[in-house]
C-alpha cells in the first residue's frame, strides 16, 4: 500500500490483451509505476517488457489475495466470456488492502446498465457492481470509454461496415454521433489517471483521485457518426461512395434484429444489439456532451481520425462476429 500521495505499484489483469497491453505500456512509459500482470498458469499472452508476472488460480481466491498484496491499484480488463472472475478480483483486492480498483468498464455502458439486461453477461456485471458497493478498504473508479474504434469498425455487425466487401448499413441517416476511443487513448488515460495525486495538493488544482472516488468517469478519442466514419474510410482506402454498396436500416430495427438473432444463437446478434443502442436518436451514445470527459484534466491529445481508421482497415481480416 502506498504511503505517499501517489500510486506507484499497479497490478493489471489482462496486461497482454488488446487494451491491457496499451495500458501497461503507457504506465511503464511514465517511469513512475511498476506493473504486475495477474495471469493464469495456462495464459499464452505475451507481456510487454518490464512487467512482473504473478500467477493465480481463480478457483483459489487466496492466491489472488497473495498476488495483490503490496499493490496500490488494480486494473481489470476481462473479455465478456471471463467476467465471472471479476467479483473474485474485486473481493481479493479489498482483502489485500489495495487502495484503488479500475473495474472492467471500458465501454458505453457503465455498471449494470439496463440497456444490457438482455446480454448474457448482465448478471455478472450486476454482481461486480454489487461487490464494488460492499468495498471496505478499496475505492473504485469506473472508466467508460465508449466502444474501441479500431476493434469495432472492421466488424460488420458493429458499426455496420464490411470493409473487405465495401458495403455499409447506415442506421437511419447515419448522422447520430457516438463517443468512441482508440486503444492508445485508453492506455494514456489510465496512465494519466493513476499518475494523479490521491489527495489535493496545494497549488495543484482539482486533479486528484479522491475527486472521482467511487464514481464513473468518461474519456474518448472521437464523438462521430457513421457518416464521419464512412468519409474517413473513403479517404483512407482511396475509394468513392459509388464503390460501396450502401443500405439503410433504422437503429430501432437493427436493435430488434440483434435481439432476435441472439435468441437464435447467432453471434452477430450480440454485436448488433450492443452497438445499435448507441446510435438511437436519444443521444445516449454521446457521453462527451451529455456527461463530459476527463480528457482535459488528463491531458489527453486530440487524435487523427484517419490514422485510427487506417489501423481498423489493417484489422479488417481479423475482425470477429462476422459470421452467424
Amino acid at each position: 500500500m502506498a504511503t505517499s500521495n501517489y500510486i506507484t505499484k499497479v497490478a493489471i489483469v489482462g496486461a497482454g490483451g488488446n487494451s491491457g497491453k496499451f495500458m501497461t505500456e503507457a504506465l511503464l512509459k511514465t517511469g513512475k509505476h511498476t506493473v504486475t500482470a495477474i495471469t493464469r498458469a495456462d495464459s499464452k499472452s505475451e507481456l510487454p517488457r518490464g512487467v512482473i508476472s504473478k500467477v493465480v488460480d481463480y478457483e483459489k481466491p487466496e492466491t489472488i489475495v497473495e498476488a495483490l498484496k503490496g499493490q496500490d491499484a488494480l486494473v481489470i480488463t476481462l473479455g465478456a466470456f471471463a467476467l465471472s472472475n471479476e467479483v473474485k478480483l474485486i473481493e481479493a483486492a479489498d482483502e489485500a488492502g489495495i487502495q484503488w480498483i479500475l473495474p472492467n468498464e471500458w465501454s458505453s455502458y457503465p455498471g449494470a446498465h439496463e440497456d444490457i439486461k438482455d446480454m448474457f453477461f448482465y448478471q455478472m456485471k450486476r454482481a461486480a457492481r454489487e461487490a464494488l458497493g460492499k468495498l471496505k478498504t478499496s475505492s473504485y473508479i469506473g472508466v467508460s470509454t465508449g466502444f474501441w474504434y479500431e476493434w469495432s469498425l472492421p466488424m460488420p455487425p458493429a458499426f455496420g461496415f464490411d470493409i473487405t466487401n465495401r458495403s455499409v448499413t447506415l442506421f437511419d441517416e447515419g448522422e447520430v454521433k457516438a463517443s468512441v476511443s482508440t486503444w492508445p487513448q485508453v492506455g494514456r488515460a489510465v496512465a494519466a489517471l493513476l499518475s494523479l495525486p490521491v489527495r489535493a495538493e496545494e497549488g495543484k488544482g482539482h486533479g486528484f483521485l479522491e475527486n472521482v472516488q467511487n464514481k464513473d468517469v468518461y474519456i474518448n478519442s472521437f464523438t462521430i457518426s457513421q457518416k464521419d466514419m464512412f468519409e474517413s474510410l473513403l479517404r483512407v482506402t482511396g475509394t468513392k461512395p459509388e464503390d460501396w454498396t450502401i443500405t439503410k436500416q433504422s437503429a430501432e430495427e437493427r436493435l430488434a434484429e440483434g435481439l432476435r438473432e441472439m435468441q437464435e444463437g447467432k453471434h452477430s446478434g450480440f454485436a448488433k444489439k450492443l452497438y445499435s443502442r448507441v446510435f438511437l436518436p436519444d443521444g445516449f451514445g454521446d457521453f462527451e456532451h451529455n456527461k463530459g470527459t476527463l480528457n482535459g484534466l488528463l491531458g489527453l491529445p486530440k487524435e487523427d481520425l484517419d490514422e485510427a481508421t487506417k489501423v481498423a482497415v489493417e484489422r479488417a481480416g481479423l475482425a470477429r462476429w462476422t459470421g452467424e
